[in-house]
């Protein structure tokens, strides 16, 4: 069995991070390891209490699965601290792992930061330069791409921009649009277009992260980057169409909360 690797937060209320990419990976036929990053206190409703993981406890985490689980692919989702970043990159380069897919936890849908002050810089610092695959949702590409990103034109052009200053493959995702849920691929110079219909749902909580540790999942399996993309698509598009209607929220709403 091949075995994928989360580095994450953990949620409270089973929906994301870590518990999200565990159930994913194992839906998936993969065996799913995890050093985790954050403690959160949250729901669907949302998040009330971060408080992130000690560097050196995370440093602890990842030796102990790299010395005995060497991971055949490596999810990375929320950071929660720059040092952390810096640990982060630093393991996974010693231990030259391969097919990291990073899901950028930077902003929420209201637009809000999710990260504290020196973080995202370095997440782009340290962890861009490393990953195979980033897949920014449509708000954290406009910051990363600086430039609005509201239509499919935009997209392109913010996928590009983004994949040539860090040199990685880019999935940028449409979800936030309007009328569809179309994604676009920048990898090698092409841009690839993965279609999907928009499914009515409260129930995305979660969505990022189940998105990005299939990919992860179908790169361990051995899939090329586009079709690890599309089996991806397919099985998050499935688990929102028959999804369990379990809390009272409507999505991952990432404000308000206060770190401890």
């Amino acid at each position: 069995m091949k075995k994928v690797l989360t580095i994450a937060g953990s949620d409270s209320g089973g929906g994301a991070g870590i518990q999200a990419d565990l159930k994913t990976m194992t839906a998936l036929g993969v065996f799913g390891m995890s050093a985790v990053t954050a403690l959160t206190a949250q729901n669907t409703l949302g998040v009330t209490a971060l408080s992130a993981v000690d560097p050196d406890f995370l440093k602890a985490q990842l030796d102990a699965v790299f010395t005995d689980l060497m991971p055949d692919a490596v999810k990375i989702g929320m950071v929660a601290s720059a040092e952390n970043a810096r640990v982060i990159a630093e393991r996974l380069l010693f231990y030259k792992a391969s097919n990291i897919v990073l899901d950028p936890v930077m902003v929420a849908t209201s637009g809000a930061s999710l990260s504290p002050d020196g973080t995202v810089e370095a997440i782009e610092k340290h962890l861009f330069p490393i990953a195979d695959l980033i897949t920014p949702n449509m708000p954290e590409a406009a910051v990363l791409s600086g430039q609005s990103v509201k239509v499919s034109a935009d997209m392109c052009t913010a996928a590009e921009k983004i994949g040539t200053k860090y040199r990685c493959a880019v999935l940028l995702k449409g979800g936030h649009g309007t009328e569809d849920a179309n994604d676009v691929l920048f990898s090698e110079g092409n841009h690839t277009w993965f279609c999907g219909a928009r499914i009515h749902t409260s129930n995305t909580h979660g969505t990022g992260c189940t998105l990005s540790s299939a990919i992860a999942s179908f790169l361990a399996r051995g899939f090329g980057l586009p079709d690890a993309v599309q089996e991806a698509k397919s099985y998050l598009e499935g688990a929102l169409r028959y999804g369990l209607n379990l809390g009272h929220g409507s999505g991952p709403l990432w404000h308000g909360y206060t770190l401890l």
